[in-house]
């Protein structure tokens, strides 16, 4: 027996003052009405109505259990509220996790942005880099990987974007542009620590060309697993680093960062946004990945028009040169 079903039915009998109405408003026929409520009668061991061919009345029993149980249907609806109220609202807590270079150049960039629009979502960001990435822990994990990656998570993804090759004017000045790939191994390489990278090896190739990739043994002479600490190390002319194109981009706008070995790209990377769930998807974590997803892309595109822009500057100069 479905007791709650049971509960609700015999609280409308009474509302409704009988069974056939009860089941009109119900959407049940009059037969199972009648069946829930006695089912509910056995399981108690009393009777709850009493029934003659002009009236129902409750019985003392009834009377009793109608006073509980009305307290009871509405707690339960209330707590149903509540429970949907966090799915269906643009309220409450977001909790996000991401690591150190998506925490400052994805995540912070939106939040200004996105509290204007949605002032009652709260945001907490936990910034760190497990090895395990801790899906269920939060409504929205977000990590970058390579733009092949496949794995069993629910994830979407945010970007997608490449890497480029940069160092700063002085190191270029000092050292030389590197013409090809090969020539990277004569060059000061400052290379990103990350789980299962081949740090002694660089491989590139021409944008939409990866079967015809080149790759080079090279001697990095800086490694760490912290993106921001390698692009100031190429600030201040340390060697050559890959970065992706929107982190790049301010910075060659700028002129603290030059490009080399253009037009060689060395991977494509996504920035993904795992859920715990596909079901159930508060509506808060909705509305902030679409926004999420939306800005950064606008960025990347930005940033990448910014880019062919300054190159497409600089070409004629260098051809003139050659002349």
């Amino acid at each position: 027996m479905d007791r709650l079903l049971s509960m609700r039915v015999f609280e409308k009998v009474v509302d409704e003052g009988g069974f056939a109405a009860a089941a009109r408003a119900l959407d049940m026929s009059p037969p199972v009405v009648t069946r829930l409520v006695a089912d509910l009668e056995n399981h108690l061991g009393t009777r709850l109505l009493q029934r003659t061919t002009r009236r129902l009345s409750l019985t003392e029993a009834g009377h009793a259990y109608l006073s509980r149980v009305r307290g009871i249907l509405q707690e339960i609806d209330e707590a149903e509220s509540i429970a949907s109220a966090h799915t269906s609202e643009l309220a409450g807590v977001l909790r996000l996790h991401a690591p150190p270079v998506l925490a400052s150049y994805a995540v912070a960039p939106v939040i200004a942005g996105f509290r204007a629009e949605h002032p009652r979502i709260r945001i907490e960001l936990d910034v760190e880099s497990p090895r395990d990435l801790p899906i269920e822990d939060y409504d929205i994990t977000l990590f970058g990987t390579e733009a092949s990656f496949d794995a069993n998570v629910v994830a979407r993804t945010v970007v997608e974007t490449e890497t480029i090759l940069v160092a700063s004017p002085e190191y270029v000045k000092r050292h030389g542009a590197p013409t090809s790939p090969e020539q990277l191994s004569g060059h000061d390489l400052l290379r990103l620590v990350v789980p299962g990278a081949r740090l002694r090896t660089i491989r590139c190739w021409r944008p939409g060309k990866p079967e015809a990739a080149v790759e080079v043994e090279v001697a990095p002479v800086f490694m760490a697993n912290h993106t921001d600490t390698l692009l100031r190390a190429a600030f201040d002319g340390a060697g050559i680093t890959s970065v992706s194109v929107d982190l790049a981009a301010p910075y060659l706008a700028g002129g603290q960062l030059v490009r080399v070995l253009h037009p060689w790209i060395t991977g494509r990377l996504a920035m993904y946004a795992a859920l715990p769930s596909r079901k159930f998807i508060p509506r808060r974590t909705q509305v902030f990945l679409d926004y999420l997803v939306e800005h950064t892309r606008r960025q990347v595109d930005s940033a990448m028009a910014a880019m062919r822009e300054s190159e497409a500057r600089r070409r004629p100069r260098a051809v003139r040169a050659r002349k």
